[in-house]
């Protein structure tokens, strides 16, 4: 993919700097950031990709005060180019996807079996060295994959554009584009039950593993399908933009579901997993027909011990 840097016709009477234009994408990036951030406080600290998304969010901030430095100083004084920071940034940031799900998915599948013999210290500072450690492998990588020298190409009208290759991540828009389909694949043969289910009338209850993903599709559907739409619309979308924490948020919500289903044969709902946007728990008891009346919010009662005595709120 090739970002436009600068831009100016045959005879040079036109010029168009273009730096400004990144600059407020990276605002715009930081504002989506800080939104998601609101909702998810609570819980950012709780998990290796809770602290995946704060390192996301800290790189962002870093990003938008590097491109504003550039943009205020220009291309005499600054001591790196609009190029180079995106270059390199977008070589990093694609980077990061592959090792984050995969230590992520790790993380919860394990969480049980570590649970007694590791803290809530030690497994903070467990997950910040792992965090650590991804980071410094996506920077090493993009020192050496980043091509950060400006080209110069001359396309239709006789314009001339010095542009910057910057790269994308294939794997975030294939592993959108895959849970897209297979959400449908999964829902379109259940698709006349699904107001009954969200009804509440269990007469016919629904699978725990149809359930998760109903669970997971109320909340992140809107989120797959704007992804998959610009996808179609062949909207090439460097990888310093869609790996963001929105998409992590998600990427999230559907390993936390997975290992919620995974485990809940053993466990039942009250798995040892960190609460998430999806209410996983609602959604195993409209699977159980817990209750016939309405999808509980059921809480386990500490004071109860061993009884584990739902309470329906």
């Amino acid at each position: 993919m090739l970002a436009i840097m600068e831009q100016w016709d045959g005879k040079g009477s036109c010029h168009t700097d273009n730096t400004n234009q990144y600059l407020y994408l990276m605002l715009f990036k930081a504002s989506l950031d800080a939104v998601v951030l609101y909702l998810c406080w609570r819980r950012l600290h709780t998990s290796f990709l809770s602290m995946c998304g704060l390192s996301i969010v800290l790189a962002d901030v870093a990003l938008l005060w590097s491109m504003t430095i550039v943009w205020f100083l220009g291309p005499e004084q600054s001591p790196v180019s609009t190029c180079f920071v995106l270059a390199h940034t977008s070589a990093a940031y694609a980077a990061l996807p592959l090792p984050m799900v995969c230590l992520g998915l790790l993380d919860y599948l394990s969480e049980d079996k570590c649970l007694g013999k590791q803290g809530p210290l030690c497994k903070s500072l467990r997950n910040m060295a792992l965090v650590l450690l991804v980071w410094v492998f996506a920077v090493v990588y993009s020192l050496g994959s980043a091509k950060n020298d400006p080209m110069e190409i001359e396309y239709l009208g006789g314009k001339t554009a010095l542009v910057c290759e910057v790269q994308e991540s294939p794997l975030v828009a294939y592993f959108v584009f895959g849970v897209f389909i297979a959400v449908i694949l999964t829902l379109v043969p259940f698709w006349s039950r699904i107001p009954q289910w969200m009804r509440e009338n269990l007469q016919h209850r629904p699978s725990l593993w149809l359930s998760i993903t109903l669970g997971f599709v109320t909340i992140w559907m809107p989120y797959l399908s704007i992804s998959v739409a610009c996808l179609l619309l062949g909207l090439g979308v460097p990888a310093y933009i869609i790996v963001n924490l929105l998409w992590l948020e998600c990427t999230n919500s559907l390993l936390v579901g997975v290992a919620f289903w995974v485990k809940s044969n053993r466990l039942g709902p009250y798995s040892h997993l960190p609460d998430d946007v999806c209410l996983w728990r609602v959604y195993w008891h409209l699977s159980k027909g817990t209750n016939q009346q309405k999808l509980p919010t059921a809480v386990f009662n500490p004071s109860q011990g061993k009884r584990k005595t739902l309470l329906h709120v």
